[in-house]
C-alpha cells in the first residue's frame, strides 16, 4: 500500500466516516444538561475511546479475519456497502441507523457514559470507520504502512477533538443549512470510496471481472 495516492485515500475515507462536522448536533444533542467542564471530559474520553477501537481494528483487524475464516475480498464488498448506505444517508443530510439508532441517542442522554457510548462508538467509531479501518490494515504491507495508518488515525481523532471543541461557534456559523450541505458533500466522496471498495473486493472474489472483454 506504500504510495501517497493510497494514504490520501485512508485519509479522505476516515475523515468523511469519523465526520466531524456531522457529529456536532449529536454532541450538542447529548450534552445540553452538561457543564463546561464536563463537555471537556466528554470530548476527551470520546476522542480517547474512537482513537482506541480504530487502532486496535487496524492491528488486530486481520488476524480476527483469519480467525472467523472471512476473506479480505468478502468484507471488503461487505464493509463497501455499510459505507454506501452511509453515503445515501450523508446525500439525504440524515443520520445513518447503520451509524446511531435514536434509541442508543435517548438511553446515552441519561447515561454517565455518554462519552464512550454513543459518543466514541458507534458515532466516531461507527461500522464504517472500524470497517475501513480493518479493510487498510488488511492492506498494508509493513510496518511503515501500519505506521502511516496510526497517524492518519490519530490526526482524524484529532480533527473530531477541535471540532467538538469548536462545536458551538461551528453551529452557529454554519447553520442546519452550513452542516447539511457539508454532510451531503463528504456523503459524495464516501460514496466514490464505497464504490472502489466494492469494485475492488468483486474484482478478488470474481476474477473475471477484471479481464478485458475479447
Amino acid at each position: 500500500m506504500q504510495h501517497w495516492k493510497s494514504y490520501a485515500e485512508v485519509a479522505i475515507a476516515l475523515f468523511v466516516l469519523v465526520d466531524p462536522i456531522g457529529a456536532i448536533p449529536i454532541f450538542a444533542a447529548l450534552t445540553v444538561n452538561q457543564t463546561i467542564e464536563q463537555r471537556k471530559r466528554t470530548i476527551d474520553l470520546a476522542s480517547a475511546t474512537a482513537f482506541l477501537v480504530l487502532i486496535v481494528t487496524v492491528v488486530a483487524g486481520d488476524q480476527l479475519l483469519r480467525i472467523l475464516g472471512i476473506s479480505a475480498a468478502s468484507f471488503m464488498v461487505g464493509g463497501g456497502i455499510v459505507l454506501m448506505m452511509m453515503a445515501i444517508a450523508m446525500l439525504h443530510a440524515q443520520p445513518s441507523r447503520v451509524r446511531r439508532a435514536n434509541e442508543e441517542v435517548d438511553q446515552a442522554a441519561r447515561d454517565a457514559a455518554v462519552a464512550i457510548v454513543p459518543l466514541g462508538v458507534p458515532v466516531a467509531a461507527g461500522p464504517g470507520a472500524i470497517s475501513a479501518a480493518l479493510i487498510y490494515g488488511e492492506r498494508a504491507k509493513d510496518w511503515v504502512d501500519v505506521g502511516v495508518l496510526v497517524a492518519v488515525i490519530a490526526a482524524v481523532v484529532m480533527s473530531l477533538w477541535i471540532a467538538l471543541r469548536l462545536a458551538e461557534p461551528t453551529k452557529r456559523l454554519l447553520g442546519t443549512t452550513g452542516i447539511n450541505i457539508v454532510t451531503r458533500l463528504l456523503g459524495l466522496i464516501l460514496l466514490a470510496v464505497a464504490v472502489g471498495f466494492i469494485g475492488r473486493g468483486l474484482v478478488e472474489l470474481l476474477p473475471g471481472l477484471g479481464r478485458p472483454a475479447l
